[in-house]
């Protein structure tokens, strides 16, 4: 069995309602990779209906070190990212990078 060096990380939040993405899935939804030893976002994905929404995430998420903080990647999305589901994916980015250190966390010790 092959050893991973990666897991796997989701987080959800309601999505305003009246958009398309609230439509459609009624939460925004984010799914990332991170890289075990050096807590780096290696891919993601998320619940965003075209294409040019989810590449354009990556772009702003790929290669983050989570062990930096979440402070400077929620101004990322603040700056670059205009759309009235900008909180819920926030949120959701929230809980996925809490559910990832506590994970960690309770790994180590």
């Amino acid at each position: 069995m092959q050893i991973l060096n990666t897991v796997i990380v989701t987080g959800y939040a309601k999505t305003p309602q009246g958009t398309s993405m609230y439509e459609m899935y009624k939460h925004a939804g984010i799914v990332l990779e991170v890289d075990l030893t050096e807590h780096k976002i290696v891919n993601a994905e998320f619940t965003f209906i075209t294409e040019l929404t989810q590449n354009f995430f990556r772009k702003l998420l790929i290669g983050y070190c989570l062990a930096d903080g979440i402070e400077p990647l929620i101004e990322r999305i603040q700056n670059y990212y205009f759309a009235p589901s900008q909180q819920a994916i926030i949120v959701a980015l929230q809980a996925a990078i809490q559910r990832y250190w506590d994970n960690v966390n309770q790994k180590i010790t």
